[in-house]
């Protein structure tokens, strides 16, 4: 999956996974809007996150149930890796609720 393959893109996935549905603004990447913007966009039309409107934001989540269903455990292995690689708990696992 190309949305998969880049390191900022990654970055998304993982805050995402760690805090939510978050606004677009509410990313720590420390990257121009833009560019930002093009990463939600690539996510976005890979289905790995899904964005709604609420009053003047743009909620950002990831689209676990629909990635579960097509590439079980991919998600958990993605974060797993990151873990390993950010010197984090290996076994972090995503909440319940997602």
């Amino acid at each position: 999956m190309h949305a998969l393959s880049d390191p900022i893109r990654l970055n998304i996935i993982q805050s995402l996974a760690q805090d939510g549905e978050l606004s677009c603004g509410a990313f720590a990447i420390k990257v121009p809007k833009s560019t930002l913007s093009h990463h939600f966009k690539v996510l976005r039309e890979g289905g790995v996150i899904h964005t709604r409107m609420e009053g003047a934001h743009r909620i950002v989540s990831l689209r676990m149930e629909d990635l579960g269903a097509r590439f079980p455990g991919l998600i958990q292995a993605i974060l797993t890796a990151l873990a390993l690689k950010d010197g984090a708990d290996p076994e972090f696992r995503l909440p319940r609720s997602i």
